[in-house]
């Protein structure tokens, strides 16, 4: 089976899973439907061969599974690939954020940079308008109020007035579409600091928010709602991982909460903790960025308080490089509000992916659940195990780091999202790991470990343990991005275009069309033209300059002449004349006249014939 028909195959068992699940009443993206299929396939439970043609009933098996386990909504593995999915379509970083927000005011303002940029007004009326236009590209590029609020147009007109009079239009209609642009960016800076310039000094700012203020506020209680949910679940995950050791060291406590999803639940709030792990970071990041613009700012517009000193004039040298840095901070306390928007949209929207705890573990039924079982924090587990380290004489083949003899040892890239690569693949659980106890470089790949005998175990035969987490991703695919397992994964399952052998392909490859296009000549030509290569030619022209250095002009003046004016004279030219001195004659000649009688007979037997000459003589013609 070919690989075109393989996709084919995919692409008919997504859709015909998601129309099901349609019909069920849920509908589902194709990313998590695809994810779903790959999960099913990954799973060994299911026994779906890999290298065997998928006949109609093994699709029909498939697709029947697929739809059994997203109707689950129960199932805390369902909440934490959805919860995967969804952080992974919508959560971007900073940078990416703050692009996409300048692609769409770009977009936004496009029509009105066409219409100022692209325009050639003449009469008096027509670059009125125009100026009217560059009020509002102002307005909306600087975020600072709305076209619709009067007050807000006034302030951004005599702003603008001030730096940009309407008797400027002139030179600005002239410029290039490129320059216009990049002017039409730098005024709506310069309006936009001497807006906030105006409102520090109680004299205006309509429509101009306290951003500092707000960004103040706001953020320490973003922030603080972040760490309590993390905290939450932090609780969460440790009461689940105490009741799952309990169940390895107790049969009866094991036969009791089998049936519980408590290893879904585990790495549901494991997932949890890593996505607002991440969130926090970025708000914390984002507090830090705010209070250093606030610093800033203050400083900026004390230098701009002390160069104005109630001037009534000022050299625009001196002062609008001190607006644009004010419109730049100003930029920036609006970016980091946009951020804080983000992030908190993002928690909120995380937060539902949660609910199935409340669910299947209800707090009274937890709590009967814990009686007799300690429960450990991650803080109290590195604590127990920080008099314990790997002893390296033990291990002749296996290298081992440490913090006191490892630079840098804070950036080394733990493996499996930092928890313990011993306790996974064997026990189930999400451990977290004690670097202090040694870190194993296997294959230029490093591992942490929860105890210092997981570490002699593992560093047994490290392969066969990182083989066993690989086999328990595939019975939890969640487990697959919550260990950061996806290049593994990637290698291990190849696509149908790796072997000639039909294969049961996750997610076919991405395909599209694309084309390039290069200029001919990107850069002007540097050709010189007046180059010689010829040596004799170069000789040729060396003698021709030598000779025009003797080629002198003279030119005297004597006493007669020097004050004399120049006279002109005009005649009129002859006319055309003819002549004529003969004229053109003819003469003819007299056409002959000869008649005769008696051709045709008489009476008498003979014929009697007359000749009659009737030619005029020559002399009469």
């Amino acid at each position: 089976m070919s690989g075109e028909l393989t996709q084919s195959v995919i692409k008919r068992i997504i859709r015909q899973v998601g129309l099901e699940c349609a019909a069920q009443g849920q509908t589902l993206s194709e990313t998590l439907v695809a994810f779903m299929v790959k999960a099913v396939v990954l799973d060994p439970r299911n026994d779906f061969n890999m290298d065997r043609i998928l006949t109609e009933n093994d699709m029909q098996d498939l697709i029947q599974l697929c739809v059994t386990r997203l109707l689950d909504t129960r199932n805390p593995s369902l909440s934490t690939i959805k919860m995967q999915v969804y952080f992974d379509m919508n959560y971007v970083n900073q940078d990416d954020l703050l692009s996409e927000q300048e692609r769409v005011l770009e977009g936004k303002l496009a029509p009105v940079v066409r219409a100022i940029t692209e325009a050639g007004p003449h009469t008096q009326e027509e670059r009125e308008n125009m100026y009217q236009k560059i009020v509002t590209y102002v307005l909306l590029r600087s975020g600072l109020g709305s076209p619709t609020d009067i007050e807000a147009v006034r302030e951004v007109t005599a702003a603008l007035q001030s730096v940009f009079p309407q008797t400027e239009m002139i030179t600005f209609i002239s410029l290039s579409k490129k320059d216009k642009e990049q002017q039409l960016k730098d005024l709506a800076m310069l309006v936009t600091g001497i807006r906030l310039y105006n409102k520090q000094c109680q004299k205006g700012g309509s429509g101009i928010d306290d951003l500092p203020a707000i960004l103040k506020e706001a953020i320490p209680s973003a922030t603080q709602t972040v760490d309590e949910r993390l905290n939450s679940c932090l609780l969460l995950a440790q009461r689940y991982t105490a009741l799952l050791e309990s169940m390895q060291e107790d049969p009866h406590r094991y036969s009791r909460l089998s049936t519980f999803k408590l290893k879904e639940a585990l790495f549901n709030a494991r997932q949890y903790e890593s996505f607002l792990g991440i969130l926090l970071s970025d708000a914390i990041t984002n507090a830090r960025e705010v209070e250093s613009l606030g610093v800033q700012f203050e400083a900026a517009m004390m230098v701009l308080k002390n160069t104005m000193q109630d001037k009534t004039s000022i050299e625009s040298k001196d002062v609008f490089p001190l607006f644009m840095e004010l419109s730049k901070l100003w930029t920036g306390f609006q970016d980091a509000k946009l951020l804080l928007s983000f992030l908190t949209n993002m928690t909120d929207n995380l937060q539902q992916f949660l609910e199935v705890h409340s669910q299947l573990f209800p707090e009274e039924m937890l709590t009967s659940l814990l009686e007799g079982v300690t429960v450990k924090s991650d803080k109290e587990r590195i604590k127990e195990t920080m008099g314990t380290r790997v002893n390296v004489s033990d291990f002749k083949n296996q290298e081992w780091l440490f913090p006191e003899t490892t630079d840098h040892f804070d950036e080394l890239v733990i493996q499996y999202h930092g928890f313990c690569a011993h306790s996974i693949g064997v026990k189930g659980l999400t451990l977290v790991g004690n670097p202090a106890i040694g870190v194993l470089k296997h294959k230029e790949k490093c591992y942490v470990f929860s105890s210092k005998e997981a570490a002699y175990m593992f560093a047994q035969d490290p392969d066969k343990f990182i083989q066993l987490n690989v086999e328990k991703a595939k019975e939890y695919p969640e487990l697959i991005q919550l260990l950061e397992l996806r290049h593994q994964f990637e290698y291990l399952v190849p696509h149908a275009q790796a072997r000639k052998a039909s294969r049961c392909s996750l997610k076919p490859p991405p395909k599209r069309d694309s084309s390039t296009q290069t200029d001919t000549h990107i850069l002007p030509p540097t050709i010189v033209r007046s180059y010689e290569w010829n040596e004799w030619e170069l000789r040729r022209k060396a003698i021709k300059l030598a000779n025009l250095r003797r080629k002198l002009t003279h030119a005297m003046q004597t006493d007669l002449s020097h004050m004399r004016r120049e006279n002109f004279t005009q005649v009129y030219l002859p006319k055309d004349v003819g002549t004529q001195t003969k004229r053109d004659n003819s003469s003819n000649v007299p056409k002959p006249q000869i008649f005769l009688k008696g051709l045709r007979g008489e009476s008498s037997p003979t014929t009697h014939m007359v000749a009659v000459d009737l030619t005029r003589p020559l002399d009469e013609t």
